[in-house]
Formats: C-alpha cells, sequence, structure tokens
C-alpha cells in the first residue's frame, strides 16, 4: 500500500508540476521554458514587448531557466536584462538573411547615444541563442549611432546562432570575465564588431562572419535600396572595426572573417593591459588593413594559422611582443604599397606563407617592409617578380632561408644588425 501511494503522490505531482507549466508558457515554448507571450508580449512588430520580456526573464531570477520568445517580430524599445543562470532563446538554429522568419527583435533603444544600455544585458553565466536583430529605424545613407547589442560579463557568456542585420555596434566584452563563447554569429556591423577586454581566462570565438550582405541582401521592408549601397559601403571601409581585442590572456578565435571594414582584426592595450591570441582559419578582405597590431603581450603575443588576407598587415612601433603568420596566404589588393608593413620592437615570423602579386599597380612595390624589430622568414612563397623584403636600418637582426622567391632575389638589406639570408631559390 506505500508503494502504491508514493506513486499516487508522485503521478500528483508530476501532474501538478505540469500543469503549472502550461499556465506559465504557451504551447510553442520548450519544456521548463517560459514564454515571453505569457507575460504579454504581443510579437506585432509595433507593440513595445520590453517589459514583458523583462518580466519573463524575472520569474527566473531565482532558479534561472530559459525566457522563450517564439517565432514573431517583436519591438523592444528600451533595454533587456540577463540574471545569471538564464537563457533568453528564440527560433532559429542558424544565422541567415530572412528577416520576416524566426524570432525577429527590432530594436529601437538608445538612438543616437553608442554609450547608452545595450539591447540584452548579460550577468554571469547568461545566454542568447537563436535571435535575430535588427534596427528598423537606421539608415544606411545616414548612419546613425546605437549602443552594443549585447554585452557581458563575469564567467562563461554564451552568444550562438545570432544574426545581426545592421547592428552600430555588436557585442561587447569589456568589464572583467571568463571563458565567453561566442559562435554562430554572422551581420553587418557599422562601428564595431566584437570587443573583447579584460578576459582573464581562455575565451573563445568561433564560426563569425560579418558582411555588408547581411543587411543589403535583408528581406522587405528592412533591405537597403540599391543607391544607398555605395553611401553603406563608404560608411563601412572607413568606420568599422570588425574584431578589436585588449587586455585577454589565451584568446582562441576559428573560422572568423570580416568583408569590407576598415580594420579586420585589431590588437590594442587598454587600462586593462594587453593580449595574447591564436586565430586559427582567420580572414579579412577589402579592408584597408587586415590586421593592425598596436601591442599584445611579449610573452605570447599573435599568432595567425592557415589564415587568409585580401590586404595588408601593420604592426605599429608600440607593439612589443611577438607577431607569426603560420601557413597563411596574402592575396593581391589594389594597393600600390606591399602586404606587410612592421614598424614594432619585437620578433615579426612569417613561416610557409605565400604572397601572390602585391602592390598591383606599383612594379617597385615591396612585400615586406621591415623598420624596427627583428624578422623571420622561413619556407614562404613570392610569387611576384617584385622587391620581395626590404630591412631598414634599425632593423636588429633578420633570418631569410629556404624561401621561393620567383623573378629573382630582390632584398633591399640597409640594416646594420645581424642579418643571415641564405638558401633561397628562384
Amino acid at each position: 500500500m506505500r508503494i502504491k501511494s508514493f506513486i499516487s503522490l508522485v503521478i500528483i505531482l508530476a501532474f501538478a508540476a505540469s500543469m503549472a507549466w502550461a499556465k506559465s508558457s504557451d504551447k510553442s515554448a520548450p519544456f521548463g521554458a517560459v514564454s515571453v507571450k505569457s507575460f504579454g508580449a504581443k510579437a506585432d512588430g509595433k507593440t513595445d514587448d520590453t517589459a514583458a520580456f523583462q518580466k519573463a526573464i524575472d520569474s527566473l531570477k531565482t532558479k534561472g531557466g530559459t525566457a522563450f520568445a517564439p517565432a514573431g517580430a517583436y519591438l523592444i524599445a528600451g533595454s533587456l536584462t540577463l540574471y545569471p543562470g538564464v537563457t533568453l532563446s528564440g527560433v532559429w538554429e542558424a544565422p541567415h538573411l530572412s528577416i520576416n522568419k524566426g524570432t525577429v527583435i527590432l530594436a529601437t533603444g538608445g538612438e543616437g547615444d553608442e554609450n547608452g544600455k545595450p539591447l540584452v544585458n548579460m550577468d554571469w553565466n547568461t545566454c542568447v541563442k537563436g535571435l535575430t536583430v535588427i534596427y528598423p529605424n537606421q539608415k544606411a545613407n545616414k548612419i546613425t549611432p546605437y549602443p552594443w547589442t549585447f554585452i557581458g560579463k563575469g564567467m562563461h557568456c554564451t552568444i550562438e546562432n545570432v544574426t545581426l542585420a545592421n547592428s552600430y555596434k555588436a557585442i561587447a566584452f569589456p568589464t572583467w570575465n571568463e571563458v565567453h563563447y561566442i559562435k554562430n554569429v554572422y551581420g553587418c556591423p557599422l562601428k564595431e564588431g566584437i570587443f573583447i577586454d579584460n578576459c582573464t581566462d581562455i575565451g573563445r570565438i568561433e564560426d563569425v562572419h560579418f558582411s555588408i550582405n547581411y543587411w543589403t541582401r535583408a528581406e522587405a521592408p528592412y533591405v537597403v535600396p540599391k543607391e544607398d549601397h555605395d553611401k553603406l559601403e563608404n560608411f563601412i571601409v572607413n568606420n568599422l572595426v570588425a574584431f578589436r581585442i585588449g587586455r585577454t590572456d589565451w584568446e582562441y578565435m576559428t573560422n572568423c572573417f570580416s568583408i569590407l571594414a576598415k580594420i579586420g582584426y585589431h590588437f590594442v592595450k587598454t587600462e586593462k593591459g594587453n593580449g595574447n591570441v591564436v586565430l586559427t582559419q582567420c580572414g579579412a578582405d577589402g579592408t584597408a588593413i587586415a590586421v593592425q597590431v598596436d601591442s599584445c603581450q611579449p610573452h605570447a603575443g599573435i599568432a595567425f594559422v592557415n589564415s587568409q588576407f585580401m590586404c595588408k598587415v601593420v604592426i605599429t612601433d608600440t607593439n612589443n611582443g611577438p607577431v607569426k603568420f603560420s601557413n597563411c596566404g596574402f592575396w593581391p589588393t589594389a594597393l600600390v604599397e606591399g602586404q606587410a608593413i612592421l614598424e614594432g620592437y619585437s620578433t615579426v615570423t612569417f613561416s610557409t606563407c605565400h604572397f601572390l602579386e602585391w602592390g598591383r599597380k606599383n612594379p617597385k612595390a615591396v612585400c615586406i617592409v621591415a623598420k624596427h624589430g627583428s624578422l623571420i622568414v622561413t619556407g614562404c612563397d613570392f610569387m611576384a617578380g617584385k622587391p620581395q623584403i626590404e630591412l631598414g636600418p634599425d632593423v636588429s637582426s633578420a633570418a631569410i632561408f629556404g624561401n621561393l622567391l620567383r623573378g629573382g632575389q630582390k632584398i633591399i638589406n640597409n640594416s646594420k644588425g645581424n642579418i643571415q639570408i641564405g638558401l633561397n631559390i628562384d
């Protein structure tokens, strides 16, 4: 009898729990999640659903859980705050160009104030996934500043499966954080894509693609008129920094790409320090500068592996940390100058890289120009009959060996340092 009574009690409790869940969420919500529609969200693209979203999130503040936004268009005119253990989830498993399907956030808050509150403020152990965000009032022919779309802090913030059609500034981790995870994010940021700073342990950024197409090819009524494409492109190539990395310890970036930007990957020193980053299978195309290193940590620095660039690399004279390019490709550009300008005071290494037709409009263009520090170039293929390397008077040392120098060796050595050149072939 006791066993039967216990089983009956379990059935009654399970039924009560399921009824309580049914009352707190609509039928489209995954089991255990609360639906924003159960808290008053209209999803009509006209009613401000900020309060309804926040109420759904607030209901999870104590125990955590998922606030679910079913497919529809939600106007968010304010800012949302996620608490530890809470996920904001929508309907879309992969980035896309469709603005009228899945869960779409129409963000209007903070117009004109790039330092205002973000669309979503993420606390420790929070997650945003499955959303498409567009700023419906943004105009391609007259760009207006907006705050960050997502700002995260603390440990284990996750952003995944998100499309950001036209964020002015997309994703930032500016205050103390560790082991953040950014994955499957596609979009057309206008001024800044991803900014990482004050990360003291192992952040990861994977499968991020920034392209103007995520706005220009969006569906009506958000598509950019063709007559405004040139104005939008002009703004992006003069303003956008796709990835800006400050202080971070062991940041890992994989399969990240930017097409059209002022700078693709910018490594800087902030008040919190500088970083060390390993980037694998990353690339930049159509940017003024593919990679700019102003500063990196002297013990580890920056390493690009299996990456591709269709623009130049700049190491500025403020950098003292090592920068390495291994098995990377440098493709033709319309620039009259070469592929790499090295002004820093550390060691820059190019290993098993190939350089294809640098400085198309200038037959005297030099592929790699080193002005200070040390340079190592080994096992590389210089695929044009132009000057390959120029060493300035202040280069302290260089090892240039085992390279394929097509059209003959054309190395300009003005250095008074320890320079070793040998075993190169043409």
